[in-house]
């Protein structure tokens, strides 16, 4: 029985836990699968239209789960409506009566616990606005009065700006952030005034301007009062005479209201008070020219009388000028101050006197106007005074600046001197008076010229020299009104190398293995040099040294044959151009020593040979003879004729054999030892001799 009421009770729980329509408080399972927002009728109203915002969103859940659900409505990225709620209804947010203010961009969003979707915005324009309204709190005004004017905009909301027009002309703006704005407009001007008022919406970024409001007329009439305005002599005025000025007030019969009048020039207040009329005078000056004006001032209204005055010169601004125009210290010059026109008919030229200032100027009057003297070793200000009838006028300062005398100038050279290229030279002063003329002097010829007007001026000149002695005949002359000369432009002149060889020590054909081999390059050019020895075929030098002489050479020790081949040198100098020699080819011979040897070997070879031969054809031709011996009778002695063909034939046959000199010249009864008419006799024996001949014995 116990067991069986756990389990109704535990059973009673669940269901009340899962009732429909509670909140699951545990996580659910589901997803925002889309958000969509759209307005009704239009996205496009005229303004009082019900505009409803509707926001569906499709959500997809496990079971019958009921979600909580945050609605928020977005107008131009700021929240303007929420709400929570379980329904999975549209969520529809009205705007009865749109109005422009409610125009703008909407988006909705979602938000089911920690998820949460956008939908894309919608722009919703209400067009129109409400016509304004202009009221005026009085409609019949005195000038200078103030009169309340309220502008209203009926059933528009928001921020508001309202313009307020007098005579179609925009006089005031305010704004707001309701739909009416007052402000207080002051006529100053009698007469009839049309006034009209207009207002803008403002929805960012975005603004929409109204009709123009209904037009309110005021009458605004003149007070009773008016300022005179008297400047006496009345015609032609002339510098010295007395102005007589008078500022009054004519007002009506019996009216003490308090005024203020005020006389004046320009920016200058000559008078001003609370009486009816104000009196000034003064002395007429050529400055007095132009207007003059009584000024009537009663509470907030303001009265004017105005009058121009013309004052014609006695003389006019004296000028202070000098001659000559430049000088330098202690110089003479000549100050002159004089008025370029004055009035004849009542000025005569001896009556006008001028003075210079300041008095202690060591500068002596000599004449009208006229002063002369020294020039100050420092700048000095002067000015002149012009008098005449008691009116006395001051010239403009001038400051008489002494020139200080050109240094004599520098020359030098900018860059290096490389003969038969283009290079700069500077001449500079280092005090004087600007401007300078700076002319480059060759041989004391002008060769051109350039005018320094600014500190920050050089003068610099191009050249170009095709011999080195031409350096030194370039000079600089400087000139501000004196003039100085230059020294002579002292510079190294850089020559570029040419004419490049490459000699070879020893000479070509006497190079044996074991030699030591000197490569000497030299050229033509201004040191230092830069040499460089290379053989054909390899990109790398072999050697490389700089020297201060125009030639240097290259040691190649202990040749060998394999330091055979095709040599040149390259040569560079300060003026960067480099120049290379024409290739020489160096063959290495064989060594004398081994070439005697080798020849002795030969020769002994050859010898050797030669007495290998004599000794195989002498034993071939003993065998000859002793077979011929045997088969052959002894015959009578032969002739001498007989006996010297035969001599003749051995000796030739030996000859051919060791490559000897013949020994006899086919003349009788002679044999030759290597030369001819070398005689020697035949041996007593020759008569018992074969028929065969025999070698010749020297």
């Amino acid at each position: 029985m116990g067991r069986l009421t756990l389990i109704l009770l535990t059973s009673t729980l669940l269901s009340s836990y899962f009732h429909p329509g509670r909140v699951v408080d545990a996580q659910s399972i589901f997803t925002i699968r889309e958000v969509s927002l759209s307005m009704e009728p239009s996205n496009d109203v005229p303004r009082d239209t019900n505009v409803t915002v509707r926001c569906r969103a499709v959500v997809s859940s496990l079971g019958q789960e009921v979600l909580n659900r945050q609605y928020t409505i977005l107008k131009d990225r700021v929240q303007v409506y929420t709400k929570t709620t379980t329904s999975s209804e549209d969520l529809l947010y009205p705007l009865p009566m749109a109005r422009a203010f409610n125009s703008g961009k909407y988006t909705c969003q979602i938000a089911i616990e920690d998820k949460r979707e956008v939908s894309k915005y919608q722009k919703l324009t209400v067009t129109g606005l409400s016509k304004p309204e202009l009221h005026l709190n009085k409609a019949v005004v005195n000038e200078g009065e103030e009169v309340t004017v309220r502008c209203t905009a009926p059933g528009e909301t928001g921020s508001i700006i309202f313009y307020f027009y007098e005579d179609s002309k925009e006089i005031k703006e305010e704004q707001v952030s309701s739909n009416y704005a007052e402000t207080k407009i002051r006529f100053t001007s009698t007469g009839i005034h049309k006034c009209h008022c207009a207002y803008t919406v403002v929805v960012v970024p975005d603004a929409f301007r109204s009709e123009q409001s209904n037009i309110v007329t005021v009458s605004v009439k003149e007070i009773p009062y008016t300022p005179v305005l008297e400047i006496l002599p009345i015609y032609k005025i002339y510098e010295g005479d007395t102005l007589d000025i008078s500022c009054s007030l004519r007002r009506p019969q019996y009216n003490s209201q308090s005024t203020q009048l005020i006389l004046s020039q320009g920016t200058q207040l000559l008078s001003s008070g609370t009486k009816d009329k104000l009196n000034h005078s003064l002395v007429a000056l050529a400055k007095h020219s132009g207007e003059f004006e009584c000024r009537l001032e009663i509470g907030n209204v303001v009265k004017v009388a105005k009058k121009n005055v013309s004052v014609t010169e006695l003389f006019s601004l004296p000028t202070l000028t000098m001659s000559p125009v430049e000088v330098f210290p202690r110089e003479p010059l000549t100050l002159i101050c004089k008025s370029e026109s004055l009035a004849s008919e009542r000025l005569h030229k001896e009556e006008l006197t001028y003075t210079l200032e300041p008095s202690d100027a060591y500068l002596i009057p000599r004449g009208a106007g006229v002063f002369q003297g020294k020039a100050l070793n420092a700048d000095f200000n002067y000015t002149c005074t012009a008098t005449a009838k008691g009116i006395m006028k001051q010239s403009k300062i001038l400051t008489v600046r002494p020139k200080l005398p050109v240094s004599a100038p520098k020359i030098t050279v900018l860059s290096k001197v490389i003969l038969g290229r283009p290079f700069e030279i500077l001449c500079n002063s280092s005090t004087g008076t600007l401007p300078i003329n700076y002319t480059l002097l060759h041989d004391y010829m002008p060769m051109d010229m350039i005018t320094v007007k600014q500190p920050y001026e050089e003068a610099r000149f191009t050249v170009t020299i095709t011999r080195t002695d031409d350096i030194s005949k370039y000079i600089c002359q400087a000139n501000n009104g004196r003039k100085e000369l230059s020294r002579r432009l002292d510079a190294t002149v850089i020559v570029p190398l040419s004419h490049p060889t490459l000699t070879v020590v020893p000479t070509l054909g006497e190079i044996y293995e074991g030699d030591h081999l000197y490569l000497i390059c030299g050229v033509q050019g201004t040191p230092p040099v830069t040499f460089k020895w290379y053989r054909v075929g390899n990109e790398n030098p072999l050697y490389s040294t700089t020297s201060n002489s125009n030639n240097t050479d290259y040691q190649v020790k202990d040749l060998a044959k394999h330091h055979s081949g095709m040599y040149f040198c390259e040569a560079i100098n300060p003026a960067n151009t480099a120049v290379g020699s024409n290739p020489v080819t160096i063959e290495v011979r064989m060594a004398l020593w081994k070439k005697a040897l080798i020849g002795g070997i030969c020769l002994l070879v050859l010898a050797v040979l030669a007495l290998l031969f004599v000794l195989y054809y002498r034993s071939k031709r003993g065998r000859r003879e002793a077979a011929a011996e045997l088969s052959v009778k002894p015959s009578s002695p032969k002739s001498d004729d007989s006996l010297r063909l035969n001599l003749t034939h051995d000796t030739e046959v030996y000859n051919a054999a060791t490559g000897a000199a013949p020994l006899y010249d086919r003349t009788e009864g002679r044999v030759t030892n290597g030369t001819r008419d070398s005689v020697a006799s035949l041996p007593a024996d020759f008569s018992n001799r074969s028929s065969y001949s025999i070698p010749a014995t020297v």
